[in-house]
């Protein structure tokens, strides 16, 4: 008998509908089947060969640690991959004593082959969805495996003020990764959040600007900027608000987008103003809830790609 606790009563109906969509995806990923991905193999080796190629190397501890399975049974899968021609063996530089596990040629082969059929499937799968349903699915999918493993504590995102080394070059590439996602834009918009943020950067310590990034294990997720200097006539200009993929249903958006307007209030400035493009539902919410009203649309490409982008203002002081 099993003692299970939760935080929350969890909707009887809910758990049914994810245990209904949890079967059907085994299914559909041919886990039912003898072999997966389009291999002559199991679904044991199929992850073999796809953790190691994703590492490079692993010992047998960190697979069966990686695939759940014990000691024993990778063994068996380990051997018969090595008969197979998937993967070899070599013993560790640094402790003779380990053995470290390598694919082959012909295991790289394999795991190209399995890439392709995986992207293929998921590019099918996406496909028809659109950009937003796309975002749930990949937030969803994140947030029920963490859960699913309770050993998986997400490490604490720390907030901090100023400049520091690699900011803009982090900032700018979530800018091009994220926002070429979502609407083609390329190499000339990154080069723009490059360069504004590099003539920006020198004025960071003048009392009326700011930027803030966020920070996990070392590794920049996140920034935001205040320019209180750039529009003049005690208005502030928002600037380069971004947040990693993995981390936006984690309401770090929100607390970076509150230093902002709590330092504006501090600052007095009369007005904030935004560009963004049309689209981007999320943050529209985040900035109407905040009080920025839409005034201005104008399609255009200057951004790389046409775009309809739009202006957002906060009117602080009617005076």
């Amino acid at each position: 008998m099993s003692n299970i606790s939760t935080k929350h009563e969890i909707n009887e109906g809910m758990v049914n509908s994810i245990r209904f969509a949890s079967r059907a995806l085994v299914r559909k990923f041919g886990y039912m089947n003898r072999n997966i991905a389009g291999t002559k193999y199991s679904p044991s080796a199929v992850h073999t060969i796809i953790e190691i190629g994703a590492e490079g190397k692993l010992s047998g501890k960190e697979l069966s640690k990686r695939l759940n399975i014990n000691k024993s049974s990778v063994s068996r899968l380990v051997q018969n991959l090595i008969k197979q021609g998937e993967l070899e063996e070599k013993k560790s530089e640094i402790d003779t004593r380990q053995k470290n596990l390598f694919l082959t040629s012909q295991g790289e082969a394999t795991l190209n082959e399995i890439n392709s059929f995986a992207q293929c499937q998921v590019n099918n799968a996406l496909g028809p969805l659109t950009e937003a349903s796309r975002n749930v699915i990949m937030e969803g999918l994140n947030l029920y495996s963490n859960a699913l493993n309770p050993e998986v504590k997400p490490t604490e995102v720390n907030i901090h003020e100023g400049y520091r080394p690699g900011l803009i070059g982090a900032i700018a590439g979530y800018h091009g990764t994220i926002h070429n996602k979502l609407a083609g834009l390329g190499a000339i918009f990154e080069g723009i959040v490059a360069a504004g943020m590099a003539e920006f950067m020198p004025r960071e310590e003048n009392t009326i600007n700011k930027t803030w990034y966020a920070e996990q294990d070392g590794r920049i997720v996140g920034g935001i900027t205040i320019d209180g200097e750039g529009l003049g006539n005690n208005i502030a200009h928002l600037r380069w608000f971004i947040i990693d993929d993995t981390l936006q249903s984690a309401g770090l958006g929100s607390k970076l987008f509150k230093k902002t307007m709590d330092f504006c209030d501090v600052q007095g400035f009369d007005e904030v103003h935004l560009w963004t493009y049309k689209g981007l539902d999320a943050a529209k919410k985040l900035y109407e809830r905040s009080g920025f009203e839409l005034v201005e649309e104008i399609e255009g490409d200057r951004w790389g790609k046409q775009v309809v982008e739009q202006k957002y203002v906060l009117i602080k002081n009617r005076n």
